[in-house]
């Protein structure tokens, strides 16, 4: 991968030669000269420093260095993570892809959500860290942090697809979902009418008919919550951080001028001015193409026109364009079982209700969290009408 200019000393009466000696024949060299020829500690030295910023395996199996270099390559990337066709590839806290793992090493993979304080109330949405974690085969265990869930949802959803054999849950949600399979076994559930079976036997197919076009409510969930998290955002904030990054510019360059005619603290202005560049650069608060409120809502009306379209095929569909999701149609279900309602009217009301009702007090497991990330911005960028 690397080849170094090796130089070799000239000895009394003798020319000094050079000749360019890839990286591993020089170690070759060094075992059987017993020592490292004058010259090479240097590019042993650049050897390693490159070698930083390489692909680093996370355990004991490794792949070929031909073939981590084509995968890595070709490797389909979520935020600081990425997909390949013989492993999965993690960040570290810096780097991108700074790690890999075969996919022979991995036991499961799964989300993991740290929130704070808040919910959905009227100052905003959760304000959530989401994690990708990675449960290799040996037990380690390494997690890494993405700026948006949507892109560790369509990762994992990648690896369901294409790696159907890896674990998509932790061990705490699989004996979780298990213990929710036994009790809803075991629930007695009211007996309901002829007229409400037939609405679940609608609904049914509804979200049949929606699941054949997953990209559509994809979309229809992401672009609600860009449009939810931009209204919720002070336009004032975003341009306070323009004017500090445009601060942290200037100051760059004076700092490198101080620094070429010596005028003293050039290196402190530099450092301070690029640290604010890249802060806030890479905390998405800067007023750009894609993040302003006329970009984001034009995405939402391209997503919910793209629905409408798709339902024109669909005679009666139970739900309006706007808020046509799976997860919808399976709470509306869920709600006609228990016998809360009858008709889909009726338990579309109910569904509104439940929505509202969630706020900063309610504690919710990591299913229906999944959930109520996917449907509930659709609500309250319509105000629930």
């Amino acid at each position: 991968m690397f080849s170094f200019q090796l130089y070799i000393p000239r000895a009394a009466g003798s020319a000094q030669c050079a000749f360019w000696l890839p990286g591993a024949d020089l170690y070759k060299y060094m075992f059987r000269t017993g020592g490292a020829p004058s010259g090479t500690c240097r590019f042993m030295q650049e050897r390693k420093f490159f070698m930083v910023f390489y692909t680093k395996p996370l355990g004991r199996e490794k792949l070929a260095e031909d073939v981590l270099k084509a995968d890595r390559a070709h490797c389909r990337k979520y935020g600081p993570c990425g997909v390949g066709e013989q492993a999965l590839y993690l960040s570290s806290f810096y780097l991108d892809r700074r790690y890999y793992v075969p996919f022979s090493c991995v036991e499961r993979v799964f989300k993991r959500v740290a929130m704070s304080r808040g919910g959905f109330t009227g100052k905003g949405m959760f304000a959530s860290l989401p994690y990708l974690v990675v449960v290799c085969r040996d037990g380690s265990e390494k997690q890494c942090l993405f700026k948006r869930e949507e892109q560790v949802d369509e990762l994992l959803s990648d690896i369901r697809k294409h790696y159907p054999d890896i674990r998509l849950q932790s061990l705490a949600v699989e004996e979780r979902l298990r213990r929710r399979a036994e009790e809803e076994a075991a629930r007695v559930r009211p007996k309901i009418s002829e007229k409400a079976e037939s609405q679940i036997r609608g609904l049914l197919k509804a979200r049949e008919y929606l699941e054949e076009r997953p990209a559509l409510y994809e979309a229809l969930s992401r672009s609600a919550r860009a449009k939810r998290v931009n209204e919720r955002s002070n336009p004032a904030y975003r341009w306070a951080a323009l004017a500090i990054v445009l601060l942290g510019i200037l100051a760059s360059l004076y700092g490198l001028w101080a620094v070429v005619t010596r005028a003293g603290y050039g290196i402190y202005f530099t450092l301070f001015g690029l640290a604010a560049v890249f802060l806030f650069a890479g905390a998405n608060v800067l007023p750009t193409g894609k993040n302003n409120r006329a970009y984001v809502d034009r995405r939402w009306r391209e997503a919910c026109e793209a629905m409408e379209h798709h339902l024109h095929g669909y005679s009666g569909f139970p739900l309006p364009a706007r808020y046509a999701h799976p997860v919808v149609l399976t709470r509306m279900i869920r709600a006609i079982e228990d016998a809360r309602a009858v008709t889909a009217e009726e338990t579309f009301e109910v569904i509104k209700e439940d929505l509202k009702r969630l706020n900063a007090s309610v504690q919710v497991d990591q299913e229906e969290y999944d959930e109520i990330m996917a449907v509930k911005p659709m609500f309250l960028v319509e105000g629930y009408l």
